[in-house]
């Protein structure tokens, strides 16, 4: 199974986890990530997440966040088609810039799921048939 995660999944270990939704989200999508290492399953990278990773201010977070994206094991980059599918994406909706181009980004290279913590994302699931909220 290919799977691809927005960059909110690899932040959520990080969040509070006094929280129950935040902890229940945290052991399902590191689960995943142990999943990708024992290679039961395909975790997906990108351009995209590469960037919205290094622009994390906390230089600490920004390590850790980076020491999970690194469990990846496959990558997409930008090319025209991904700029025209997020443009697309993003003029049908209320979805930001970077989610468009994680959309565009997980079509792209064949996800069978795209995997968000983000309540507003989940909203525009019409637009992303691959899209699951945790």
């Amino acid at each position: 199974m290919k799977i691809y995660l927005d960059c909110c999944c690899y932040n959520r270990p990080f969040d509070d986890q006094t929280q129950e939704r935040i902890y229940q989200e945290t052991q399902i999508i590191m689960g995943i990530l142990r999943g990708c290492q024992s290679g039961n399953y395909e975790v997906i990278g990108s351009s995209a997440l590469s960037m919205e990773i290094d622009r994390i201010g906390d230089p600490a977070k920004k390590q850790r966040v980076c020491d999970l994206y690194a469990l990846a094991n496959s990558h997409v980059n930008f090319d025209d088609s991904i700029e025209e599918r997020a443009k697309e994406i993003a003029s049908q909706s209320k979805i930001r810039t970077y989610d468009s181009y994680h959309i565009a980004l997980a079509e792209k290279a064949g996800a069978d799921v795209m995997i968000t913590t983000d309540d507003k994302l989940e909203r525009m699931r019409h637009i992303c048939s691959l899209m699951l909220k945790l």
